[in-house]
């Protein structure tokens, strides 16, 4: 019989000090999100079945923890991914007609661990803007990731964009099967070059020596011109290229501090994403913080195939990634009955002091605020001074 404490594998609790930083993170990233005029939403932690995994959702089947609504009968989920209920919200609750900017934070709940050493349990941040089709919306989305990166205090960031309609275009016309679709994404994001010549058979020799190349095109932005000479000439393939420019640039003139890089292979998420998608790498910290882009499908399954993009992070990730922070400064004050003393502490937290009030017997208990000051009795009068 396991011990009643244990608890599930990559599954833990938060300790005070963790805990404290990614509440932190998370009122960062909501007051960077409210600057841009990102409204919050809460989306309920399970759903019926059907609503999880409508769409663009589906993709989340295996991720999601299944369980029967002792009310209902039905089969409810909990949600392992926010999109899709902030895209029903956008289309059933809200009903805009013009541009809808919603943030979230929440937990979501996955069946399996992204890395070995992941958690089940991911804290998920996110923001997404529907209903405009431009790019000026992608590049709010980028610059809004790239801003609460920056505030929470990560040093130097590397933003890798790419697109899917680069794939669409160069797959346009071929019949592939299902199971070979898949066999090309996986290739592709391995850069696997002898996994794709195996699929030689299910492609025309331009589309395969097309796809070989795109497994090559990652660097800077002489990526793209190197991508124009080497990819057909398709419209899907053209637009892709000309958006990742325009993207780049202006990230670039608004983010000096940001590497812009290339990796147009790496197609994460292909079934979901529309467009132009990114992600946000720090070194050191291994897989990408942030991942996010174009998805206009997202709501078509609830009535409004309207356009969308955003992008979500993990903030138990990203707490990872950063430096230990000294412990908070404090006062520490003695307990006691004493109205003057007790005034006195009220007054300092209402200045938004840290107080800890030391508890008779625990006098010689340390904990994780840095007490550098404390209020002591002088001349009559209760008094903070230096430790």
């Amino acid at each position: 019989m396991s011990s009643a404490w244990l608890l599930p594998e990559h599954v833990a609790d938060v300790l005070p000090a963790q805990a404290r930083r990614i509440e932190e993170l998370r009122r960062t990233l909501l007051d960077a999100a409210r600057g841009y005029g990102f409204e919050l939403v809460m989306p309920p932690l399970l759903e019926h079945l059907e609503s999880l995994l409508s769409g663009t959702g589906s993709a989340l089947d295996l991720q999601t923890f299944k369980l029967v609504d002792q009310i209902s009968g039905r089969t409810l989920g909990v949600r392992a991914d926010t999109t899709p209920q902030v895209a029903r919200i956008d289309a059933h609750l809200l009903n805009r007609q013009g541009v809808a900017r919603l943030c979230y934070c929440g937990p979501v709940l996955h069946t399996r661990p992204a890395s070995p050493a992941g958690t089940r349990e991911p804290l998920q941040f996110g923001a997404e803007i529907y209903g405009h089709p431009g790019l000026e919306a992608d590049l709010e989305a980028q610059e809004l990731a790239l801003e609460g990166l920056q505030a929470s205090g990560l040093g130097p960031v590397v933003l890798d964009l790419s697109d899917a309609r680069l794939l669409s275009g160069l797959l346009e016309g071929q019949t592939l099967s299902r199971q070979a679709s898949s066999a090309v994404v996986a290739a592709l994001a391995a850069k696997d070059r002898s996994a794709l010549q195996a699929l030689a058979g299910e492609l025309d020799a331009q589309t395969l020596d097309a796809l070989l190349s795109l497994v090559e095109l990652y660097g800077d932005l002489s990526t793209l011109d190197a991508a124009r000479k080497r990819l057909p000439d398709h419209p899907l393939v053209r637009a892709a290229l000309d958006d990742l420019a325009w993207l780049a640039r202006h990230v670039q003139a608004s983010h000096p501090q940001a590497r812009v890089g290339f990796d147009l292979a790496d197609l994460s998420g292909y079934a979901y994403y529309s467009g132009p998608r990114f992600a946000v790498y720090v070194a050191g910290c291994g897989d990408a913080l942030v991942r996010g882009g174009r998805y206009d499908e997202v709501g078509a399954i609830f009535g409004r195939n309207r356009p969308a993009v955003g992008f979500s992070l993990d903030l138990k990730a990203l707490v990872e990634c950063l430096p230990v922070k000294a412990p908070e400064p404090a006062v520490r004050a003695p307990w006691g009955e004493d109205p003057q003393l007790r005034a006195a502490v009220r007054q300092l937290r209402a200045a938004g002091e840290t107080v800890v009030c030391v508890l008779p017997g625990h006098e010689h208990e340390v904990d994780e605020f840095a007490c550098d000051r404390e209020l002591v009795r002088e001349d009559g009068k209760w008094t903070v001074r230096s430790i």
